[in-house]
């Protein structure tokens, strides 16, 4: 055999890299980076092969075939740039325009005010810093992905639910499917558990089985794999698909093949077809079941004929061909257009070629989440960033050493909760106001580049009671927040907890932007919700369970006289060495740039400092997650007791007012200011947070006031609430 004619299918992964020296791309970062090389060294081996078949056989021609001949992320090349040698390309766009797929409806606005690309649009790059890593561990809380996650599958689902009940009511036999592309193994699986539903150890069961556990359901009805009593269902709606799976068969369960005894059967007789050979048909694999599965969907009298939702990592090479796709939401990011095309042309095969009354195709519509792609798209080039020369900020000794600031290094608190009776002190900040842009849009218009738009919204979260959602809080409540790892919950309490819980949603729960009292249930709100509550408990009981901090053990304290390190940021305050340790004020604002002015030319101000390369941090938690908050400034000032002991007060500069800008002056005034003032040898210390420019000075000396009058105590509102 001589001179071969070569069909390359899917051609865009054979090219040669352009020289590293040479490239057009910008910096490929995380698994980005790992999926480039990917795809270089799949080109590199396709063509090594295609020249190895060249010097042994002799290649006539070669012939590229590919619905995306553009170069991929790796190759050197600006990612979109169409390969040189294309003869004919029938683009995506001019098959929407012929109607021969179907009509992709991308996110187009929002309300949530902003001159951004809608946040649906690009979902991973506002959640992907808090999805796991490939190399997250195991056994993850799937309650715990971000809101905006969740509100994005809640919007995706809602409308789902319409075209699944449209689809019943026209006569189709297998409902539409909802796809989810994710980033890793670890991300799938979470998704997929949060979507179908999970088993938890039960610590809490009566049967004293340390093995036992219990269902936590699905959020999405139509996609649960478990029924209402809590049994696994013989024909999952949701398949969750990655490697892992496809070689352990995990996916599927005796009682699942059982239930499709018929179709297996139906499925070996078509591989002896296939094959000619009996003895492939009698050993049918796990894996080659699973793979039928995912190849069926849709198709009725198949394996795969149930299969509502598919939540996959590998889908992009699995040449699936599903034309019941109506939704797609990506939950990774998508370094490149043809990436993007590439995923949402799992959702474009039209399920119907039948001519209309007009002699032409009927539009079908595919609605696309967290995907950025672009009808128009165009190959990018990354341009060069200008060098910035970095600026040394340092402490200045001996010089300036009258100035210095000392604090303690706190890591943690230990907080003594009531045990009998309960009660709270709510105040102002104790109210959880939820907005689109904290838990994600509420509303997200989807449109395509002709045809009509949709609203996708959370408005069927209406039909959860308010009862239900005060019975979820307080549950949450008392099992995450109201006992040590190991204990079991304090139930005699549910009833006091529940009668706050219910104040708290009555008085101090404001919903605006279209969201709604349910997203409470969201774990990550829920558990913003539960640390108001409780703070609110620890300021009314304060008194009686005084609150201890838990100082970093190797190094107990910090000092400005340790400042040193180099920056490029240009608002940099030129510091009064009577006043300062540090030569410098690293400042993120204008208002920082004016208190400094203010601080330097206040008469009862001894020293201050930035907390720029100070190492000053406050430990809190925020939607269940532990955080680090970095106040703005230290400063000593004279309340009357003489420079030896100054009152050290910790400053806050905030034009605007975020959740989490509550929950850091809710930590600072109930945990961290009463527990190192009870250590009684790192100083005094008071906070205030500094809301209006003109009102800075006013603001200070009102704090300076109130720490002479009150002996330092936490200003504490009077309004309580309470069993």
């Amino acid at each position: 055999m001589k001179n071969v004619l070569v069909f390359n299918d899917e051609g865009h992964h054979c090219y040669a890299a352009k020289p590293e020296e040479d490239s057009e791309e910008g910096a490929i970062k995380g698994e980005e980076r790992g999926e480039a090389q990917k795809n270089k060294e799949a080109a590199r081996m396709w063509l090594r092969g295609l020249q190895t078949l060249q010097a042994k056989l002799g290649v006539s021609r070669v012939i590229d075939l590919s619905a995306t001949p553009f170069f991929l992320r790796g190759s050197g090349y600006a990612e979109g740039t169409l390969f040189p040698w294309t003869m004919a390309d029938f683009s995506l766009m001019d098959a929407i325009e012929c109607g021969i797929v179907k009509l992709p409806r991308v996110p187009v606005a929002q309300n949530v005010p902003s001159g951004e690309m809608p946040k649906f649009r690009e979902l991973w790059a506002h959640i992907g810093k808090r999805m796991p890593g490939a190399g997250a561990k195991r056994n993850l809380d799937p309650r715990a992905i971000p809101a905006e996650l969740q509100t994005a599958l809640e919007a995706l689902y809602g409308h789902y639910e319409k075209t699944f009940k449209a689809w019943q009511h026209a006569g189709v036999r297998v409902p539409p499917c909802f796809i989810v592309v994710c980033n890793n193994q670890a991300t799938s699986k979470v998704v997929y558990d949060y979507i179908s539903g999970f088993l938890v150890a039960d610590r809490e069961g009566a049967s004293g089985d340390e093995n036992a556990s219990r269902l936590k359901q699905g959020r999405l009805p139509l996609f649960r794999n478990f029924d209402e009593q809590g049994q696994p269902l013989s024909r999952p709606n949701t398949l969750l698909i990655d490697s892992e799976r496809l070689e352990s068969g995990e996916a599927l369960d005796a009682k699942f093949r059982a239930m499709a005894a018929d179709e297996i059967e139906r499925f070996r007789r078509e591989r002896v077809e296939r094959t000619g050979d009996l003895a492939s048909g009698e050993n049918i694999s796990d894996q080659d079941l699973l793979r039928e599965v995912m190849n069926t969907v849709g198709k009725e009298g198949a394996l795969g004929e149930s299969i509502r939702c598919v939540v996959s990592v590998s889908m992009l090479t699995e040449g699936w061909d599903a034309n019941t796709v109506t939704h797609v939401l990506g939950v990774r990011a998508f370094g490149t257009q043809l990436l993007c095309e590439q995923v949402v042309g799992r959702a474009l095969r039209r399920q119907s070629y039948e001519l209309n009354e007009d002699g032409l195709f009927g539009v079908e519509y595919a609605d696309v989440l967290g995907i950025p792609f672009h009808f128009t798209a165009e190959p990018v080039v990354v341009k060069p960033r200008p060098v910035v020369q970095p600026v040394t900020v340092k402490a200045v000794r001996p010089e300036r050493d009258a100035c210095e600031i000392r604090f303690p290094r706190v890591v943690g608190y230990r907080v003594e909760l009531p045990e009998e009776r309960v009660s709270a002190r709510f105040n102002e900040d104790s109210t959880l106001v939820l907005k689109p842009e904290d838990v994600g849009p509420s509303i997200t218009r989807n449109e395509g580049i002709v045809g009509e738009g949709v609203d996708l919204t959370v408005e069927h979260l209406n039909a959860y009671r308010h009862n239900t959602i005060a019975y979820h809080l307080t549950r949450r409540l008392l099992e995450a927040k109201w006992r040590e790892p190991g204990e079991a919950p304090k139930l005699h309490l549910f009833d006091q907890l529940k009668a706050i819980v219910l104040h708290w949603l009555d008085a101090h729960l404001v919903c605006k932007g279209d969201t709604q009292p349910a997203q409470l249930l969201y774990t990550g709100v829920a558990d913003m919700a539960c640390e108001r509550i409780v703070s609110a408990i620890v300021a009314k009981h304060v008194g009686e369970k005084p609150i201890l901090a838990t100082l970093d053990p190797f190094n107990p304290q910090g000092t400005s006289a340790d400042v040193y390190f180099r920056t490029t940021k240009k608002t940099i305050w030129q510091t009064d060495a009577r006043r300062c340790h540090v030569d410098g004020a690293v400042c993120d604002s204008d208002w920082e740039m004016e208190l400094c002015r203010l601080l330097e030319s206040h008469p009862k101000v001894f020293s201050y400092v930035a907390n720029q390369g100070l190492g000053f941090s406050v430990p809190y938690r925020m939607g269940g997650d532990a955080r680090t908050y970095l106040p703005d400034f230290i400063v000593r000032m004279d309340d009357g007791h003489g420079e030896e002991d100054a009152l050290n007060l910790v400053v806050e500069v905030k034009g605007y007012r975020r959740e989490d800008a509550k929950v850091k002056k809710q930590t600072m005034e109930s945990y961290w200011v009463p527990a190192v003032n009870r250590l009684g040898d790192h100083g005094r210390w008071a906070f205030v947070e500094l809301k209006d420019v003109h009102t800075m000075r006013t603001d200070v000396d009102a704090a300076l006031r109130s720490a002479m009058s009150e002996a330092l105590a936490p200003l504490l509102p009077t309004q309580a609430a309470g069993g």
